[in-house]
Parts: structure tokens; sequence; C-alpha cells
């Protein structure tokens, strides 16, 4: 990990904490979904975490880890490292006023009022 994390040394004068104590506070948060500003105090202080977060992920550090992950997956389960073969799901595609209301976009007019007509009938009691 620490590889990927690296974007100075590790015994640069400027670092206060460890990049693993970093690192786990960042996994404190992603795992728990707590905010910054409650994270434990035997973690680094929120806004150093947040702050080398936000250099990682300009750097890239995070894709290029996910990237070389399923590298060596692919590799483990015997096939190449790339894939050769894409699918395409032509329904996640965002629809246009133009593909009209059978790609399911509604009108400003119409409020999505086709959208809900079925549901929003009232059962018939015998």
């Amino acid at each position: 990990m620490a590889g990927y994390l690296a974007l100075c040394r590790e015994d640069a004068k400027q670092r206060e904490h460890s990049l693993r104590a970093v690192f786990n506070g960042l996994r404190y948060i992603v795992k728990s979904g707590n905010q910054w500003r409650m994270m434990p105090h035997d973690l680094p202080p929120w806004p150093i975490v947040y702050q080398q977060t936000q250099r990682w992920i300009r750097a890239g550090c995070f894709a290029v880890m996910a990237e070389d992950l399923r590298s060596l997956l692919r590799e483990f389960a015997g096939r190449g490292r790339q894939p050769t073969a894409m699918i395409l799901d032509s329904r996640t595609l965002q629809s246009t006023p133009e593909s009209g209301a059978r790609a399911g976009f509604f009108s400003r007019s119409d409020h999505g009022k086709t959208a809900r007509s079925c549901s929003a009938t009232k059962p018939r009691l015998a």
C-alpha cells in the first residue's frame, strides 16, 4: 500500500503522522460512514486525513491501485491482464427528449403523470 500512497518520502521533515495512521483514518471514515469531524482521537486529526485523501485522489492513487488489483485478480484466475471484450448496456444511457416516453423521459408538462398512473389508482373494493 505504501508504494501507492507515498507522494513524498516517508521520512520527510513536514510529515507529523505516518502514512499508515492517515490511511487508517481514511479507512475508518469509509467503513463507519461518519463525518470527518467525528474521527476518534487515537487517529490523526481529521483535517490532516482529509487533506491527504484529497491529494491521493488528485494524484490518482486509488485508480492505479484498483487497476493493478484488477489485473492481479485476472492473472490469478488464469486470464490475461487486460479484458478482450466489453459489454455495453444501452439502458444506462441518459434518455433525451427525442427518445420520448419509451425511454423513460417525461416532459415538464406532464410531470411524470404517465409513470405514476398505474400506481396512483385506488384499488376497487367489492
